[in-house]
């Protein structure tokens, strides 16, 4: 099975969050991310303040397989949209997934199960 990471999983990973060994089988082989995913994970608003941290995070995001927009992901993102009145980004990491036939790794399932792509949870460390 091959997987598409959501921006929380990646946050949750470099923070140290990440409580299942299933996400380090999936960054080993199949990391893989949707542009969008790129712009927000290093649009974080904590990058800005912590040069370091944005330095391991760029490190971090240099392995990854990133996805561009193409067209055939842009119409089914406009679709999902229409369908489900999804956020954009929601949208084109589905529209991703769906295109390339990945499973959306991500903490919010809920989020994207009904939008027509499978997903998968990985478990967070609790507070």
């Amino acid at each position: 099975m091959t997987y598409l990471l959501d921006t929380n999983i990646m946050i949750y990973y470099l923070n140290g969050l990440t409580d299942d060994e299933a996400i380090y089988t999936i960054l080993a082989n199949s990391f893989r991310i949707a542009v969008i995913t790129k712009i927000e994970f290093l649009g974080w608003g904590q990058f800005a303040a912590d040069l370091e941290l944005q330095t391991k995070a760029r490190e971090f995001v240099s392995y990854a397989t990133v996805f561009d927009l193409t067209e055939a992901i842009a119409e089914r993102a406009i679709l999902i949209r229409q369908q489900f009145r999804a956020k954009t980004p929601d949208a084109i990491i589905a529209a991703t997934a769906w295109v390339n036939g990945l499973t959306v790794v991500t903490n919010n399932t809920s989020d994207f199960s009904h939008l027509g792509v499978k997903t998968m949870a990985v478990k967070i460390k609790e507070a």
